[in-house]
């Protein structure tokens, strides 16, 4: 029944906006505020578009292409597709995106061990956003991202072997991955340019997401078609949604330097409320786009007590993070991301992720994959301090999916889709999980559709 309603609700939400876009798309009256084709225009935009410079910038920059926004500050490549529905007004851009994966997953076929689960739901989020041109060298821009995985996953989320971090009733989510707040972000921003190559942004959210990490797998194109969030979700992007948060950021040519204040607690058990903002925690990040199809990071943040199951613990997080985009034309695109993440505490040894995730597009069809390997400790997986102490368990995470559009409503694509992850860990934890335990998933999915880009 959550499941209709999610449904109803999209659709509510989506056909309205869909059809009001077919009359307001047009070109605002203020010209200043369009970007030259030969930087960031979009042409080649599909029929239902009128072929047209686009008057859309990067959120935080008005000499950077829209297609290097990523989540919160962060940067992608360039060369990125880009999904979505924009609407123009006479002063304003604006610009929706949202995602919905409505299907059974069951995270242990085999019944190997005790702590797999199976469930009928959907993870969803929708973002919009708009911007407008402050004087002449001036960039105001809004961001909100909502989700209503409270009502969809209940308030302990979805099964998900090995994912931890956050709570339930006062007991720590292990293998399940937590819900997402109704208010993922309500952001604010500002940008001048000093000139073309050099501008300073001011970024103010509450909630919002710290310059700390790559971009949020959810904004990644190499994992937008996998429903399932990353088992390292919280040594890269748990950040991401964070009550209170402000950042400073300065680029100049290739280079953007950030440093943000932010609150160090992840959000509380009440996804519908605001929690209180500390900001005790701070970070850096560093970014460097050397051409339009590589986006690397490198960042570091100290994270005041993010857990509160644990509340004593700080977090040194460190990340980096490398993520390629390739268009091959006719609908047809590539991209990956690597990363590694440390998150250390004191007293204890760091625990290590990496991922390696790729998709790869060809009109209708999408395949994609991913792999990470986590350093689990048995504080993280809930094990007890009796068998496990001081232990940290390696593991090892295989996802393989395709998506196939089987539906095309102008601004929005339905997709059928499957996926099958493979783990594999230590055999002192075949007594719980099972010997490599298998997950299995069939859904389908809603989506904007492609906005064409030039090569």
């Amino acid at each position: 029944m959550k499941v209709k309603l999610l449904l109803l609700s999209f659709i509510t939400f989506w056909i309205p906006l869909i059809s009001s876009a077919q009359h307001e798309m047009h070109m605002p009256a203020n010209k200043d505020f369009v970007v030259k084709k030969a930087d960031t225009a979009m042409a080649g935009m599909d029929h239902s578009m009128h072929p047209m410079q686009m008057p859309m910038s990067h959120s935080y920059s008005l000499n950077l292409p829209m297609s290097r926004n990523g989540s919160g500050t962060s940067w992608l490549p360039d060369a990125s597709p880009m999904y979505g529905l924009m609407i123009h007004s006479k002063k304003w851009m604006y610009m929706l995106h949202g995602n919905i994966a409505l299907r059974y997953t069951n995270q242990d076929i085999g019944n190997k061990g005790d702590r797999g689960d199976k469930k009928f739901d959907a993870p969803n989020w929708f973002m919009g956003m708009g911007q407008r041109k402050v004087g002449e060298n001036g960039l105001f821009h809004f961001g909100v991202m909502l989700s209503a995985d409270r009502l969809t996953e209940g308030g302990n989320g979805y099964p998900l072997l090995f994912q931890t971090g956050e709570s339930w009733k006062g007991n720590p989510l292990v293998d399940r991955q937590h819900p997402h707040d109704l208010f993922s972000e309500l952001s604010v921003a500002y940008t001048y340019a000093f000139s073309k190559r050099s501008d300073l942004t001011f970024y103010l959210g509450y909630p919002g997401e710290p310059a700390l990490g790559s971009v949020a797998f959810m904004h990644r194109p190499s994992a937008l078609s996998n429903p399932d969030a990353p088992i390292s979700h919280h040594w890269n992007d748990g950040t991401h949604i964070t009550f209170g948060v402000a950042t400073l950021g300065y680029r100049y040519a290739k280079f953007k330097i950030e440093a943000s204040s932010f609150t160090g607690r992840e959000p509380d058990e009440n996804r519908f409320d605001f929690d209180k903002p500390r900001f005790d925690s701070y970070s850096g990040r560093l970014s460097f786009n050397p051409n339009k199809n590589w986006a690397l990071q490198v960042s570091h943040g100290w994270i005041k007590s993010p857990e509160s199951l644990h509340a004593n613990e700080n977090v040194n997080r460190t990340i980096a993070s490398a993520i390629y985009a390739l268009p091959l034309g006719d609908e047809r695109n590539l991209n990956a991301t690597v990363l590694w993440g440390l998150n250390k505490v004191k007293n204890h040894e760091g625990e290590n992720a990496v991922l390696l995730e790729a998709a790869y597009r060809i009109r209708k069809f999408s395949s994609y994959g991913r792999y990470e390997w986590v350093q689990k400790s048995a504080e993280e997986l809930n094990l007890g301090e009796t068998l496990y102490v001081a232990n940290l368990f390696g593991v090892n995470a295989l996802s393989l999916g395709v998506n196939y559009d089987v539906v095309n409503l102008k601004k929005f694509r339905g997709a059928i889709g499957g996926q099958v992850s493979f783990y594999h860990t230590s055999t002192a934890l075949n007594n719980l999980y099972g010997k490599n335990p298998i997950g299995a998933q069939v859904f389908f999915r809603i989506y904007p559709a492609l906005m064409k880009m030039p090569r």
